[in-house]
């Protein structure tokens, strides 16, 4: 991917230290640059804000006269959304759906609130699987009718996995600086896995899904994927919190929010003492694949080094059920709450074409793979 800037190869820290040279609108044109050269190629950017250019100009100003929060938090950062995440703005929140296009949401979501407060800049809108994954058993994964198939920038050929797909690929692809996914079962920690990138799948709770497409309220969660643990704890420290939209969730887990945050917690001794199991069957049975097997094993020589006591072999009772998605009877619950949940959030747009799940089923027959 040569002649792209590098820009998620920087930290948070040394993006903020960068800009205070050469001003953040440097570095909200650098991805954007970076998305129109790569994403023909891989199509982790679903659509792009047209107003990024200005708004970092508007926080250049800002630096330059010192105002109050300009040099800390996510000032300036320009920041890549899933495309079921809402902005009250002048984008789409389609979920990859051309249903949905069009559609007016009635505010931004609780995260992205928080976000904007943060002083971090919405760069654009991150492509998925359809419908958070949701759309079929057969759908490839990273593909949807808006944006097309997402591709791993490792390996075009390789799954880029989802339905985050498109927030982990443009990372990875140093398209973004970071980027937020959301989660139901796997969909922020599988294409991080797949695209090589840091995330951080928070707790149901921690974080709003107010104003987020839904699958289910019982497991969505929204959650940071970036190239550091520093930087994912940055942007978890931003978005989570109380939201009167989603109250019975984020009052529960706002509890449980350490007062200052979670930066506290990044310490290079981190790990010392710390007991991590390690649950070989069904995780890390590798079969013939050696090369697989010496990796882990060389992640888990360095856990031990430092400081790390690993727990081996540790045993979960019934995890063949629990892992089972017809066994488990996520299945079941999940399909049910799918339809609940999607029918309250159209039902609140301002505007759309589809009011219910029926509508949408309807619009996509007309669409065929």
């Amino acid at each position: 991917m040569g002649g792209t800037t590098m820009l998620s190869m920087f930290t948070r820290t040394q993006i903020i230290g960068a800009m205070a040279r050469k001003g953040k609108a440097t570095y909200v044109g650098s991805g954007k640059e970076n998305s129109e050269k790569l994403n023909p190629i891989l199509g982790g950017v679903i659509e792009v804000n047209p107003d990024a250019l200005q708004q970092a100009d508007v926080v250049d100003r800002e630096r330059r006269a010192e105002a109050p929060g300009s040099c800390y938090g996510l000032h300036g950062i320009p920041v890549l959304l899933k495309d079921n995440i809402a902005t009250k703005d002048k984008f789409n929140t389609t979920a990859g759906l051309f249903v949905l296009l069009g559609s007016v949401v009635p505010r931004d979501a609780g995260v992205v609130m928080k976000l904007r407060r943060a002083g971090a800049i919405i760069l654009g809108k991150a492509s998925l699987s359809e419908l958070m994954d949701f759309r079929s058993l057969t759908a490839p994964e990273g593909w949807s009718a808006r944006g097309g198939q997402g591709n791993n920038p490792y390996v075009l050929s390789a799954s880029p996995c989802g339905s985050s797909s498109g927030s982990a690929i443009s990372f990875a692809a140093n398209m973004v600086a970071v980027s937020l996914g959301t989660e139901t079962d796997g969909s922020i920690l599988c294409p991080a896995s797949s695209n090589s990138v840091v995330r951080i799948k928070p707790t149901v709770g921690l974080t709003s899904r107010a104003g987020v497409i839904p699958v289910t309220p019982r497991q969505d969660t929204i959650g940071p994927i970036c190239g550091t643990v520093a930087d994912a704890v940055y942007m978890l420290d931003a978005i989570v919190g109380f939201d009167h939209r989603d109250a019975k969730a984020t009052r529960k887990a706002s509890k449980y929010i350490p007062s200052g945050g979670y930066l506290k917690f990044l310490k290079k001794d981190g790990l010392e003492g710390k007991r991590i199991g390690i649950v070989r069957k069904p995780f890390f049975n590798f079969g013939n694949n050696s090369a697989l097997s010496h990796a882990f094993e060389n992640h888990f020589h360095t856990l031990k080094r430092k400081g790390a006591i690993l727990v081996d072999s540790l045993q979960i009772a019934n995890i063949e059920e629990i892992l089972s998605y017809t066994a488990s009877g996520e299945g079941v619950a999940a399909l049910a709450e799918f339809k609940l949940s999607l029918n309250a959030y159209l039902r609140d747009l301002v505007a759309s074409s589809v009011r219910s799940l029926a509508d949408v089923i309807a619009s996509m027959r007309k669409i065929r793979f």
